[in-house]
């Protein structure tokens, strides 16, 4: 499962762990607002700067009014809806901006990155109401606004989970699965109540841990009983997944969420749909998002796997 190009990087990897495990972030309050607010700001900390070729726009859904940020490359080929992360409870569209101009000038794919409503202010079912609605959006006015109506769909961590679940609304109330080429699933979240790595409290994990797991949960499905988010509208691992589009799959082997990428990508298949996993040693949750070896190789590949399944 481990591609042997990657085991020079794996001293580095390890390096890398030692200096995220020292760095100082704002400790977690036990206050519900406080503690959002910390999680808000250390994402903020995290996050890279801006980058000048962004288009902040606003999108008109039937959902409402939906702020994105848009990347057009010279030549398109086809769309990229790009969700972010963070737990449903923070994150922005700019987190992903350096990733997604990448994808823009090197897939040939206009990239339309959404500011989905948060949570706890706006819990179930606001963030994958809108996801469903950006999507359609994509699917009604591509060819109009970008010359295209071929949809790429990806995320990473909650957004991977609003990845799976739009993919899964648009086959089931659209009828639009002749549309959607590819899907990039990057440390997604795919059962809610806790696959068997979610649950390890074992402290070997640089970044997540089973606590701010937890919360998140609880604010995203605020009413909604631990056994009951199984259901899934709530954790697709548990849902039908025929007519799933080709997806790329990435995971750190250091990520509290292994099994949820290993569990979704073996149902993938068994479905009938190509699944291409591509897990990495010595990786904490987030680590395509650091200046490493294995960060460029996992960002080429997953680059690579959406430039074959545009130009299919």
């Amino acid at each position: 499962m481990i591609d042997k190009k990657l085991l020079p990087y794996v001293e580095e990897m390890t390096e890398f762990n030692i200096a995220l495990l020292d760095m100082e972030f704002i400790p977690p309050s036990q206050d519900i607002k406080e503690r959002i607010k910390t999680s808000r700001e250390n994402v903020q900390l995290m996050m890279s700067p801006p980058v000048p070729e962004a288009e902040a726009r606003v999108i008109e859904t039937t959902n409402g009014d939906i702020p994105a940020r848009i990347f057009i490359p010279n030549d398109i080929k086809g769309i990229y809806l790009d969700i972010h992360g963070g737990g449903w409870i923070t994150g922005a569209p700019q987190m992903n901006d350096a990733h997604n101009l990448a994808i823009a000038n090197e897939v040939n794919v206009a990239v339309v990155s959404i500011d989905y409503r948060l949570a706890p202010e706006n819990s179930f079912p606001a963030a994958p109401d809108d996801c469903e609605a950006a999507a359609l959006w994509i699917l009604e006015n591509g060819m109009s606004e970008f010359g295209s109506d071929s949809l790429l769909i990806g995320g990473a961590s909650a957004g991977g989970h609003l990845a799976v679940e739009t993919l899964i609304r648009l086959r089931d109330r659209h009828d639009a699965t002749s549309h959607i080429k590819g899907a990039n699933l990057v440390y997604g979240i795919y059962d809610l109540s806790m696959t068997p790595s979610q649950r390890d409290t074992v402290n070997k994990y640089p970044v997540l841990n089973k606590s701010d797991l937890e919360f998140s949960y609880d604010m995203f499905l605020p009413d909604v009983e631990f056994e009951l988010r199984r259901d899934p509208k709530y954790s697709p691992l548990f849902a039908d997944l025929s007519n799933m589009p080709p997806a790329i799959f990435t995971i750190g082997m250091l990520d509290m969420l292994l099994d949820d990428t290993l569990f979704m990508a073996a149902r993938w298949e068994a479905a009938g749909n190509h699944a291409d996993l591509a897990a990495y040693p010595e990786s904490p949750h987030g680590f395509n998002m650091f200046p490493t070896k294995m960060a460029e190789f996992a960002n080429r590949r997953i680059i690579e796997f959406l430039k074959n399944i545009i130009n299919t």
